[in-house]
């Protein structure tokens, strides 16, 4: 007895773990909660120091207000709480639940947006959006958040959004690397994702080298120091002729001036905060290309990939995202944001489209492109490997032409190759260069520097302090911020970024595949036999699978099966109900994939052996077109 309530315990377990559950609870205290500490100890052994003094930002939200605004960022716990106040408010709309822990152990919570009343989530077609997973980049965050807001607060109030919601499910996960991004916003530290302890320059010791707020104002800027005349063979920058603020780099040996980033040389190797918290990067942990990370290549020869981590998916943050998918295959959109190009960014990572996408799925990705550039009026759209590489036209340090490049183990290339989707990681802002002041061709820190000048009360650059340093001497502390200019836009700007990236989200999710049972009809052959004729099409602007999809097999192809009460179907040849065609043992009608606009029409033959009628039930199963079903009578 003892065995056996043993093994149904241990089966519980199992199902629960691989259930959606719920989440509306609250978490035990994290270190910024913690409001008898001065310092945020970031979890993991490391060699270098795992606590930071605390800092809160005048550009950030920490405690949440009456109402969501976005003319400020919001920490995870402040985007949590929406969350669940959403779920809490509209329960037949969203569903809040945890899909993993972090590194740390913090919840990785997402939301599902969908009608409940007319049908589960996972019989719609469905798209998914997430933010977050690089630690600094949270405006990615805010523009699913906003996103969120904007389809809870409109639904039954547009037309569309409320047939998108009736018809569709939006899967929305703001955060999937909560330990990064409330790091990041609680202290001056900053880093690449997951704060996972990495030997980033492979000494044999983990994050010994991290940066240090030196002169106490909780930011770490850049510092710059005059080359001494036994520094100049290492001197690589000068001053911008553009604009004194600004340095130039250039060739090792060619320059005037050294520039690192505040802080000081922790390990003793000459170089400065090399080696900070964490250095694995979740979107180089993607299975599809992987590389191993640096060092990994023992030929010297081949390729490998900074922050690919031990193995693909080695990281939760990562896997979770991955396993989640891989088990919701109705997903035929997904945008997985960034920051800081700007550009609406794709497939492929490792080659040119032109060489390695099916022309027909190539033509969806360029329309979606177009439609990105439309709702955003971003400088770039197009392929990881091509246009990313070559969107500035020279190196602006050798002046040699740009070249393709690939990244490995890349979201983009993990969403078409493996997934067969359409997979977006859109780069959110533009480092304040709204125009090209210059003349010169360029969007770059010169143009960023004179809108800020012009637009933003010069709070996105500090000027150059002096500051003695304790191993450099005489050094200049300033620059652009990293965390509210260079990496994301100050807040008076951000609902008009996060907006117009989030509607270009929503036109790709009106455009999902949709399976639509148009006509069924039940006519008598005579001497009691029945034809069941049905009518459908896919009135989506998407096929219900990419070539890719299908050669991969990650989408089955549409069915048609007809539901009848088994006990009727017993019996062989003396069975009361006969399903006469399809003559398949399974009487499965399978369908091929159905195309935007196309109609198709199969049909049934079925033979009583009984006096009466029957009830039955058609249904339409498509994997990312949706579900249907319509009951019918056959016979008299």
């Amino acid at each position: 007895m003892k065995k056996r309530l043993t093994f149904i315990l241990c089966l519980t377990q199992l199902a629960t773990a691989y259930a959606q559950r719920s989440y509306y609870g609250t978490e035990e205290k994290w270190p910024e909660q913690d409001t008898t500490s001065k310092f945020y100890t970031v979890k993991g052994e490391r060699h270098g120091v795992s606590f930071f003094r605390k800092h809160q930002f005048k550009e950030v939200e920490y405690i949440p207000g009456k109402t969501l605004n976005f003319n400020t960022y919001h920490s995870p716990e402040v985007i949590y709480h929406w969350c669940r106040t959403w779920a809490a408010q509209y329960p037949n709309l969203v569903d809040l639940y945890e899909v993993a822990r972090s590194y740390e152990g913090r919840p990785i919570l997402q939301m599902t947006l969908t009608n409940k009343k007319t049908g589960k989530h996972t019989d719609k077609p469905a798209a998914y959006f997430e933010g977050g997973r690089h630690s600094g980049e949270v405006t990615s965050s805010e523009s699913v958040l906003w996103m969120a807001k904007h389809l809870i607060e409109n639904y039954g109030k547009d037309a569309a959004i409320t047939k998108l919601l009736d018809t569709k499910t939006i899967y929305l996960r703001p955060e999937n690397n909560p330990d990064g991004s409330t790091m990041y916003l609680f202290t001056s530290q900053r880093n690449r994702s997951t704060v996972h302890p990495k030997d980033d320059d492979r000494d044999g010791l983990l994050d010994e080298d991290p940066e240090e707020d030196l002169d106490g104002d909780g930011v770490i800027y850049q510092i710059r120091k005059k080359a001494s005349t036994n520094e100049r063979e290492k001197a690589n920058y000068v001053i911008d002729p553009r604009d004194p603020r600004l340095m130039k780099r250039v060739l090792e040996g060619k320059g005037d001036w050294l520039v690192y980033t505040e802080g000081i040389d922790n390990d003793g190797d000459g170089k400065f905060n090399e080696d900070g918290v964490g250095g694995l990067d979740n979107h180089r942990n993607y299975p599809e290309n992987w590389r191993p990370d640096q060092g990994g290549d023992f030929t010297g020869r081949g390729y490998t990939q900074g922050g690919a981590g031990a193995y693909p998916l080695s990281e939760v943050e990562t896997r979770s995202t991955v396993l989640w998918l891989l088990g919701h295959p109705h997903i035929s959109v997904v945008n997985s944001m960034d920051t800081r190009v700007p550009m609406h960014l794709r497939p492929p990572s490792t080659s040119k489209d032109t060489e390695s996408m099916f022309p027909a799925d190539l033509a969806i990705y360029r329309h979606m492109d177009s439609l990105g550039l439309t709702h955003t009026g971003y400088p770039w759209a197009g392929d990881v490997y091509h246009t990313y590489s070559t969107r500035s036209k020279t190196n602006r340090m050798t002046g040699d032409p740009s070249k393709p490049e690939p990244l490995f183990g890349h979201g983009p290339d993990f969403g078409y190759f493996y997934y067969g989707s359409i997979w977006y990681g859109d780069e959110l802002w533009n480092g304040g260069a709204m125009k090209d002041y210059d003349g010169d061709g360029q969007y770059d820190e010169y143009d960023g520097l004179r809108w800020d000048d012009e637009a933003n009360g010069k709070k996105g650059f500090k000027p150059w302090t002096k500051f003695t340093h304790p191993q450099l001497g005489e050094v200049e502390i300033g620059g652009f911020h990293p965390k509210f200019f260079a990496q994301n836009g100050p807040p008076t700007v951000l609902e008009h970024w996060i907006s117009k990236q989030a509607k270009f989200n929503l036109s790709m999710a009106f455009e999902l595949p949709q399976i639509e049972l148009t006509n069924v009809t039940v006519k008598s052959l005579g001497t009691d036999e029945y034809e069941i004729k049905v009518n459908w099409t896919n009135s989506g602007k998407l096929p219900v699978a990419l070539e890719q999809a299908q050669r991969i097999k990650i989408v089955q192809e549409d069915r048609l099966m007809l539901d009848l009460d088994k006990a009727l179907l017993k019996g062989d040849a003396q069975a009361k109900v006969i399903v006469t065609e399809p003559s398949l043992f399974d009487k499965t009608i399978y369908a091929g994939y159905t195309g935007p606009g196309e109609k198709k029409e199969a049909t049934f033959k079925v033979k009583l052996n009984q006096k009466g009628s029957v009830k039955a039930k058609v249904k339409l199963l498509s994997t990312r077109g949706g579900y249907q079903e319509k009951e019918i009578t056959i016979g008299k």
